[in-house]
């Protein structure tokens, strides 16, 4: 039987371990400012799923609550500006700068930064379409031989192939500008837009669609981008610049960092939070490899992410609030 005393001493020394306890709980739950989940949007194509993913589940790592919310890619700046959405992950500058600088401009959206990846996003066709096409990639070619793209439905004029209407792009405005005879056909998802591609590739049939980088499309099949005129803010908003006087758009997309986009009034109700998304990194090839286990292996995003999050411990630690 232990004495009395050692009895006693046990007992302090247990309720002293059970407050410690206590105040170490205290102080992880006090770093989670609002138990209100961060509302982190979802779109149509894997790598944005796969950031989205990331970055929730390295929050809830921290004590957050997380909601993904399908959105729009353009049309989340107004659930971003009245705060009903609160992280947008990927914000291309090729595609979504315009929208991104209109809304911190507002003062109601927040650039957090570069999420590491650059981003590619333009017209891209397989190297068999230079026999039929010679002078590519110079744009100028298109002009001459737009048949040798066309399919049954556009014929005479070439297709091109563009992502889901959500995505942006002005490639219709692109094509009047530069006088192309092409249609341009929006491709339903980015699965349809990938699954074409296979299937004329396979083929040899032709195609000019919309590739963007990082991914692993441009690492799998052989092919290149087309080298539209070079990419000036002006050429998108003042028709005097560029080779058509009269329009605008009538160069190539712009290029550029991968931004992270969030409600204004993000840092102030999570400030632990905000902290970590804005050092979240992640570069292209990391992001390609991730995307193929996807797309190609046909793995589920979240058994990726469970892998990822499995593998990068120290990593995405590091992330977290302190």
């Amino acid at each position: 039987m232990v004495p009395l005393l050692r009895r006693r001493y046990l007992a302090r020394l247990a309720v002293t371990s059970l407050v410690a306890l206590g105040l170490a709980a205290g102080a992880a739950e006090a770093k989670v400012e609002s138990n209100d989940p961060i509302k982190i949007t979802q779109h149509d194509w894997t790598g944005q799923l796969l950031s989205a993913r990331i970055i929730g589940e390295v929050l809830k790592k921290a004590g957050y609550n997380v909601d993904y919310v399908q959105a729009d890619y353009l049309a989340q700046f107004a659930g971003l500006k009245t705060g009903d959405l609160h992280l947008a992950p990927e914000i291309w500058a090729t595609t979504g700068q315009e929208a991104l600088d209109e809304g911190v401009k507002s003062g109601k959206v927040e650039n957090l930064g570069e999420t590491g990846m650059m981003a590619i996003e333009e017209w891209w066709f397989p190297d068999y379409m230079k026999e039929k096409c010679p002078g590519l990639p110079d744009w100028e070619a298109l002009k001459k031989c737009a048949s040798a793209f066309s399919t049954p439905e556009t014929a005479p004029k070439g297709r091109y192939l563009g992502g889901p209407v959500t995505w942006g792009g002005f490639d219709e405005e692109r094509v009047k500008a530069l006088d192309l005879d092409f249609e341009v056909v929006h491709a339903g998802t980015d699965a349809a837009l990938f699954a074409e591609l296979q299937s004329a590739y396979d083929r040899k049939a032709p195609i000019v669609l919309w590739i963007y980088a990082p991914h692993w499309a441009p690492i799998k099949y052989k092919g290149e981008f087309v080298a539209f005129p070079r990419y000036e803010p002006a050429c998108y908003t003042d028709p005097a610049w560029g080779i058509n006087k009269e329009a605008t758009h009538d160069c190539g997309k712009p290029r550029g960092p991968i931004w992270k986009a969030a409600w204004a009034g993000l840092k102030d109700k999570w400030p632990g939070a905000y902290g970590t998304i804005k050092d979240v990194k992640i570069d292209n090839n990391e992001m390609g490899a991730l995307v193929a286990r996807v797309d190609l292996d046909g793995e589920k995003v979240e058994a990726v992410v469970d892998d990822w999050m499995a593998k990068n411990e120290a990593r995405w630690k590091g992330w977290l609030p302190k």
